[in-house]
Parts: structure tokens; C-alpha cells; sequence
């Protein structure tokens, strides 16, 4: 899996052997530390023998390239975000995971006898573990045929939807009802939508049943007609036709190193968009343009217009290569490139054949 050197971004001149060597070993620091690299500590590091004049005048040149850049007035440098986009491209070696990485990581996920969100709450919680950054995943809602819906009393005011569908997918759901709704109401509400089921799929559920409560509602009394009317709502997707579970884990490793106001900001803003529409689709469209892994550095996707920030998505694809979702990784831009993009690329094999 280890990659060639590529082109350079549009515009950017090649790299030689030096210069290439020094901007590895910047970025590779910046991604372990964070902060400036200076040629003192390059001339220590670096595999060939240079002087701290030679580096300094390379990092120069890589500087008005617009590769580097310095913070402050200090001699240190830091990669821009098209550097590290060279760096991703033409730089980065990465490795397969070990056989005992793929075991772990496929008992974690697949483990039986978990509910849909929490085999995709746990593979969240795995990416943003093994990457100190947020993980998440996405796994559009099924609007293929539905063979059974039930409703189970959990307590006063609460009960719970549970959707399988026709592939034996299950899908639960909690609800608010009317406090001391008797458990014959939930019964009468199931045994209803059940028997209009006949191989549709949710939506169309939605549009008969809608349409025969507008006409007549005598086959419900008006207690479980409510328990019908609000179960399906808690399934209709009023934003759109594609909605989706996106669910992310480890927000808080975003903050654990942010002391600008301006990245605080942006990182707030990030968490905002991830809870909207837009960004699920925009997730979704990502994965469907690449076979595999991308990597999106900084303002690069369009999806969070935040600089410092990186993402790096793969698609969940299942049977006949059919999107079924897609998992990735948001953290800052010196996030673990080498270590995060085989693990995402893994995870995203066991997700898809999971939901495929």
C-alpha cells in the first residue's frame, strides 16, 4: 500500500530529492509535536548530510513555493496546507494493517447481537480511539420493503419503534406517548401498519396510512392512532429523501490541543454542520466519487470551510460495490495520515459488508 511519489499540486513545481526530504521531516515533526521545526533540529533528523545554511535556504525556497510558512518571527517553519497536500499525495508511505489489527478491529464491529446504532456508535468510537480525532459514520436510512413494525412499552410516556427490514436489518427508534397509554393501544397500532405492510417499502407505509387515517379511522380508536401517527413520524425524514444515521464519537479529542480562539470557533461550527442534512448528503456524495480513501485538508471538501481541519472519508461499500454508507475521521490537520488512512480504509471493508 506504500504510494509513489506523485505530482505536486497545479501549479507547484517538482521537488527534488532534498527539498522533498525536508518537507517530510517537517510535516512528519508537525504531525508529532505540532509545533515550528527549525533547521537546527532538521540537520539532526534529516537522512542526508546537511548544513543548517543548506536546509535554511531550502526551507526558503519552500516557503515562497507556498509549501511552508512561519507562525511567528521564529526561524521554525510549519506546512501550509498545500504542503501537506504534497506531502498526502507524494510523500506519505503508509503500511496494511497486521492481521492481528484486522481481528481486533472486525470483533470490535461485528460483534453479534448489537442493534444497527450500536454497531455504528462502536466503529465511531474505534476510529476516534486508534486516531485521537473524531470518528464518524454514516449509514443512509433503508427505505427498501419493510416485514414488520412493533411497538414495545418501555415506561410511562415511552415506547420503543423497532423496524425490520426485509433483508433482516433491525432499526429501533424511542418514542414519547401519552402517559398511561394501555399496552393494547401499542398492539392495536402494530397489528394496524403491519397488515398494510404487504411488501411496501416506509414510505409508501407512510402515504397509504396517512391517507386512510384522513378518511376514516374507525378500525383505530384515537389513542392508538396517535401511537401510529407519531411512530411513523419518528421515521419520516422531513429534510429530504436520503437522511441518514450519521453518528460521531470523540468531539472532545478536537479540543484537546486548541488554544487559538479562532480554531475554538471553527471546531464549534464543524459540530454544528455535523448534525444537518446537508452535511450527510455532502458525505454521501464524497464517498460515491472515490473507490477508496480520501483525504481532505482543510477548506479542500467544501463541507466545513474550516481551515486547520482535515478529513479523511472512505466509502462502506456492499454487495455489487453498492454505497451503503461511509466512515471517516475529522481531526486536525497534523492528524496521523500514515496511521489513520489504512485503518479508516479497513473499517470501511467491515462496515460495508456489515450493512451490505
Amino acid at each position: 500500500m506504500n504510494k509513489p511519489f506523485a505530482k505536486p499540486p497545479v501549479g507547484q513545481p517538482a521537488l527534488d530529492a532534498r527539498a522533498a526530504a525536508v518537507l517530510r521531516e517537517i510535516v512528519e515533526q508537525y504531525v508529532e509535536t505540532g509545533e515550528p521545526v527549525g533547521s537546527r533540529t532538521l540537520s539532526r533528523r534529516l537522512p542526508m548530510s546537511l548544513s543548517p545554511a543548506t536546509i535554511r535556504n531550502v526551507m526558503a525556497d519552500l516557503t515562497e513555493a507556498g509549501l511552508l510558512f512561519a507562525p511567528h518571527t521564529s526561524a521554525g517553519r510549519l506546512p501550509t496546507d498545500t504542503g501537506l497536500r504534497l506531502f498526502v499525495d507524494g510523500l506519505l508511505h503508509f503500511g496494511e494493517l497486521n492481521e492481528q489489527e484486522r481481528e481486533a478491529i472486525t470483533a470490535r464491529v461485528g460483534a453479534s447481537g448489537r442493534s444497527l446504532e450500536d454497531t455504528l456508535a462502536e466503529a465511531s468510537s474505534l476510529l476516534s480511539g486508534l486516531s485521537s480525532a473524531a470518528g464518524l459514520v454514516l449509514a443512509p436510512k433503508s427505505e427498501g420493503v419493510v416485514r414488520h413494525i412493533e411497538f414495545v412499552p418501555l415506561g410511562p410516556g415511552r415506547a420503543l419503534v423497532v423496524l425490520v427490514n426485509a433483508d433482516g436489518q433491525v432499526e429501533n427508534r424511542v418514542m414519547d406517548i401519552p402517559p398511561g397509554l394501555p399496552p393494547s393501544a401499542l398492539q392495536r397500532a402494530g397489528n394496524y401498519l403491519n397488515a398494510r405492510l404487504l411488501g411496501r417499502s416506509l414510505g409508501d407505509l407512510r402515504r397509504i396510512v396517512a391517507e386512510e387515517m384522513a378518511q376514516d379511522r374507525r378500525e383505530l380508536d384515537e389513542l392508538a392512532a396517535g401511537v401510529v401517527a407519531a411512530g411513523l413520524a419518528t421515521w419520516t425524514d422531513e429534510r429530504g429523501s436520503r437522511g441518514g444515521s450519521l453518528i460521531v464519537r470523540g468531539q472532545a479529542q478536537l479540543l484537546s490541543d486548541v488554544t487559538e480562539i479562532e480554531r475554538l470557533a471553527a471546531i464549534r461550527a464543524l459540530f454544528e454542520r455535523l448534525e444537518t442534512q446537508e452535511t450527510m448528503l455532502r458525505l454521501l456524495d464524497l464517498a460515491e466519487k472515490s473507490d477508496g480513501v480520501s483525504i481532505f485538508i482543510g477548506a479542500e471538501s467544501g463541507l466545513f470551510g474550516a481551515t486547520g481541519m482535515a478529513m479523511v472519508v472512505a466509502p462502506a461499500r456492499g454487495e455489487g460495490g453498492r454505497i451503503v454508507g461511509a466512515i471517516g475521521v475529522i481531526g486536525p490537520t497534523r492528524i496521523n495520515y500514515g496511521r489513520i488512512i489504512p485503518v479508516v480504509d479497513y473499517t470501511a471493508g467491515v462496515i460495508g459488508r456489515l450493512l451490505g
